[in-house]
């Protein structure tokens, strides 16, 4: 819901902010005083094409800020929350005109696209009027309407994520089919590639090793002899390792009296000669069981020399062979008979049809029936806005060959036929201004109750209409009120005198320059604005009197 809207420096309007509530407000006003800065800002906040020409002569630049309690409307908050835009229960939606047309977009205070002040503005606002934003024109709008009406918004949703899912199956299959010689050629490569791996079969750490054992069988001759120079050094020799630690031992033993300090340093010796005959005794075994096999080491370098040509046939280090081995293999098996397979793409693309056609099928039952009750309840709002000889139709138009959509099976469009025995036209190419928000109240009217859009917004809704209709326009906007919020611009004291709040506008000029100012008016300032619309400048008391009545009596209807 609109809470506030501040304007500075646009038009004619230097500084103009206003409080905004529930129910119906009425915006009136001489012609030319500057009604339409309101619904002009409100576009620019939402996105709307901004111009220099309309900053305020002098300034450099203008500002509007609109200000929205967005706690009761879920979709705004799962887009704020998603672009990480979210601040609480308000939403700010800042529009920033330079005087050299350039602009600037502001969502809570960050700077933002200016389709992102488009995409949120339309889940805040809907401005009907004889300009832009007439999202009436749009047949996703219409579709949107005809879905919330039949209470089918989760239903449109699955559906839309069931084409979803069989259009990208269906990209998949339509891939494969066009590269159907490709495949097959790099199917068999591909068989040729991980039998030619299977057959060797490496394993992950058997390439380090075969080289290490390798390098061992190959230098036998001189780690044999090594090792046992080593064992004679350690215990065989006369001037071995534990020779020499036992001849020290002997001389510190042989100490005339006992020194507590060379304690330790004793039986370090006693454990190093225990080590080094210990070391010794592994040597001999080593030397004795070593085994210098002319045919191993044949064997290995046979072994690492299929690794190293594998490798070098695929261009890869011969370590990466196995996981190469891997990734083949799992290529093979997808186009083999796996799932993505010709044969699994096009089961699995069935698959996803019908899924598609159960939800579109459902959702299209839930179309037809919400349009046959929406064209009938339409036609009667019509009927009391003046507009009996109007045809309202709701088409659904089914796609060529059934061929699914996002949107389901079929087209939504509202098609108007003005006068009898003419046929039915698209809303757009038919209805004239007035025509089309007389309709567009008419269709607001009937799906208030299921509508998502908080805030309705109706600009001369009242053109070419008068008398008992006008009273019927102001009833049907005041029950829109009562179920939302409603802002309307109006010529009409039938329309005026129903309001919730009362909105006048008017100019002024100071120091020769024009000014815009719009204020609140309370009950007396109301009857006043009714009697002024009723009969002009020159007022009498009977057009006093006959403003206070048609006042009182727009209150009191709706008590």
């Amino acid at each position: 819901m609109l809470t506030q809207l501040t304007v500075s420096n646009y038009a004619i309007a230097e500084r103009v902010e206003l409080q905004f509530g529930t129910g119906m407000t009425a915006l009136t006003g001489e012609t030319g005083a500057g009604k339409s800065i309101v619904l002009d800002a409100l576009g620019l906040a939402m996105g709307g094409r901004a111009d220099a020409g309309t900053v305020r002569h002098g300034a450099k630049r203008a500002d509007i800020t609109a200000t929205f309690d967005v706690s009761g409307i879920s979709e705004a908050l799962q887009w704020l929350e998603s672009h990480e835009l979210d601040d609480e229960s308000d939403c700010i939606l800042r529009r920033v005109i330079s005087k050299d047309g350039r602009s600037r977009a502001y969502i809570n205070g960050q700077p933002c696209p200016l389709g992102h002040l488009k995409d949120l503005g339309g889940l805040l606002m809907d401005i009907h009027s004889q300009h832009q934003h007439q999202s009436l024109l749009r047949k996703e709008t219409h579709r949107k309407l005809v879905d919330e009406f039949a209470g089918a918004e989760d239903l449109a949703s699955q559906t839309r994520e069931a084409w979803k899912s069989w259009n990208q199956i269906r990209g998949k299959l339509a891939e494969r089919q066009q590269n159907a010689e490709e495949s097959e050629a790099r199917l068999q490569l591909l068989r040729y590639q991980v039998e030619e791996l299977d057959r060797l079969a490496l394993e992950s750490s058997e390439q380090k090793q075969l080289e290490q054992e390798q390098e061992q069988l190959s230098q036998a001759d001189a780690i044999m002899h090594s090792s046992h120079q080593a064992a004679l050094l350690c215990t065989e020799d006369e001037t071995s390792a534990a020779g020499l630690v036992r001849q020290a031992l002997q001389q510190l033993e042989q100490l005339p009296v006992a020194i507590p300090a060379l304690a330790d340093t004793i039986q370090m010796l006693n454990e190093a000669q225990i080590q080094i005959s210990e070391a010794g005794d592994n040597l001999r075994h080593f030397v004795d069981d070593y085994e210098a096999d002319p045919a191993c080491l044949a064997d290995v370098e046979e072994r690492l020399s299929a690794i190293y040509q594998m490798a070098r046939k695929h261009r890869i280090n011969p370590e990466e062979l196995p996981e190469f081995h891997e990734r083949l293999s799992a290529e093979l098996a997808e186009l083999d008979g796996g799932e993505g397979s010709l044969e699994k793409l096009e089961a699995e693309l069935e698959i996803q049809r019908k899924s598609f056609d159960k939800l579109a099928g459902e959702l299209s039952e839930a179309r037809a029936k919400a349009a046959l009750e929406l064209d009938q309840r339409i036609a009667s709002e019509l009927v009391q806005l003046s507009m009996p000889a109007v045809q309202f139709i709701t088409q659904l138009h089914r796609n060529s060959q059934d061929e699914p959509a996002p949107h389901g099976l079929e087209e939504v469009e509202f098609l108007v036929s003005a006068n009898a025995g003419q046929p039915a036209r698209p809303l757009a190419k038919v209805a004239s201004g007035g025509e089309l928000s007389r309709i567009s109240l008419a269709i607001q009217v009937v799906v208030a109750q299921t509508s998502t859009t908080p805030t309705l917004i109706f600009d001369e809704v009242d053109v070419g209409i008068g008398g008992g209709t006008a009273e019927v326009v102001g009833k049907l906007l005041r029950s829109l009120g009562d179920n939302g919020q409603v802002i309307c611009v109006t010529h009409l004291p039938q329309v005026a005198a129903q309001c919730h709040q009362h909105l006048f506008v008017s100019k002024f000029t100071r120091q020769e320059a024009t000014f815009s100012k719009i204020e609140s008016l309370d009950d007396k300032g109301r009857i006043s604005e009714v009697a002024r619309m009723l009969g002009g400048v020159d007022m009498t008391e009977h057009t006093i009197a006959h403003a206070t009545e048609m006042f009182s009596k727009g209150q009191a209807t709706h008590h």
